[in-house]
């Protein structure tokens, strides 16, 4: 069954939205019906929240907070963080069912007390998530996110080609889809460096709107790490060459570190300037995430 979780800043529960959702032991029952399916983050306008769904993702298995009785965790995998935030209502149209039966506006508050955990049909899920991948799906950007002919397959290009309408049908494929997620992630994080490699500053973007600069992960997917800008940092192809097999890494306080004996001696003018800090998104929300940092440091470290 799909759902819904809301999740506000300063909440006070124990979430890392992208491996775990922390809540009360009220909404195990609902919690429990959603397994192995997937569910929407919802922002509440409370605490500075956007009001709007900002992300996707499959819940994995409910567990007690055997720390905390009376509450309980959800694992969640496959996170994705959407292109932009869906707005919860659009000219007073409610994205959720339950929301549009109710005929009084002003009631729809009190009706959302105590239900942060709670169902979503599958149309619904189907229209949040479509939106929430408007601008890695529109054709505009296909060039520039590599999602045109000469970079994905035909099965791929298929789902591209498709109507909105379809492509709302066949959500669960989008979402499962390497190239279609890769593609928001590039966008996602090269927006956020401004199409500018982090190392060499160099930005370089081409007629098509393609930047050279590519998105690097910092903790691979393939070992666990989530599609989230704070995992991610815009690489020449290069130094994302150098930076996947961990021949250069970063301080805590992201300054280049570089090893020298393994380093081609023909690319050691790139990092002339070690340990200068790299160029950052002008946003530091968006700055790597330390954690994840020390994980590709600690590989540098013992090769």
């Amino acid at each position: 069954m799909k759902g819904v979780f809301d999740t506000k800043p300063r909440s006070g529960y124990d979430d890392e939205i992208a491996f775990r959702y922390h809540f009360p032991k009220q909404y195990r029952s609902d919690a429990d019906a959603m397994v192995g399916d997937r569910i929407v983050y919802r922002e509440p306008q409370r605490n500075g929240g956007r009001r709007a769904y900002v992300a996707t993702a499959k819940v994995l298995r409910v567990f007690d907070d055997m720390s905390r009785p009376g509450f309980a965790y959800a694992a969640v995998g496959e996170f994705r963080e959407f292109d932009a935030p869906v707005p919860f209502s659009d000219n007073g149209r409610y994205c959720e069912a339950d929301l549009r039966k109710i005929g009084d506006r002003t009631r729809v508050g009190a009706y959302l007390q105590g239900k942060s955990v709670r169902t979503l049909s599958e149309p619904d899920f189907a229209a949040i998530a479509r939106a929430g991948l408007a601008e890695t799906l529109s054709p505009s950007n296909a060039i520039r996110l590599e999602l045109d002919e000469a970079h994905v397959d035909e099965p791929t290009q298929a789902l591209l080609r498709l109507p909105m309408e379809e492509q709302e049908r066949r959500i669960e494929q989008i979402l499962m889809n390497r190239k279609i997620r890769e593609a928001g992630f590039r966008r996602k994080v090269c927006e956020a460096y401004d199409n500018r490699c982090a190392v060499t500053g160099l930005r370089i973007v081409n007629g098509g709107g393609k930047a050279e600069a590519q998105a690097a992960h910092i903790w691979p997917v393939a070992a666990g790490g989530p599609d989230v800008v704070q995992n991610g940092i815009a690489l020449s192809a290069t130094v994302h060459w150098l930076f996947d097999r961990h021949l250069i890494s970063l301080t805590d306080e992201y300054r280049i570190l570089v090893s020298h004996n393994k380093v081609p001696s023909e690319l050691r003018v790139l990092f002339e300037k070690q340990m200068e800090r790299i160029h950052l998104p002008p946003d530091p929300r968006l700055w790597p995430e330390r954690s994840y940092v020390a994980r590709h440091r600690d590989i540098f470290s013992s090769l």
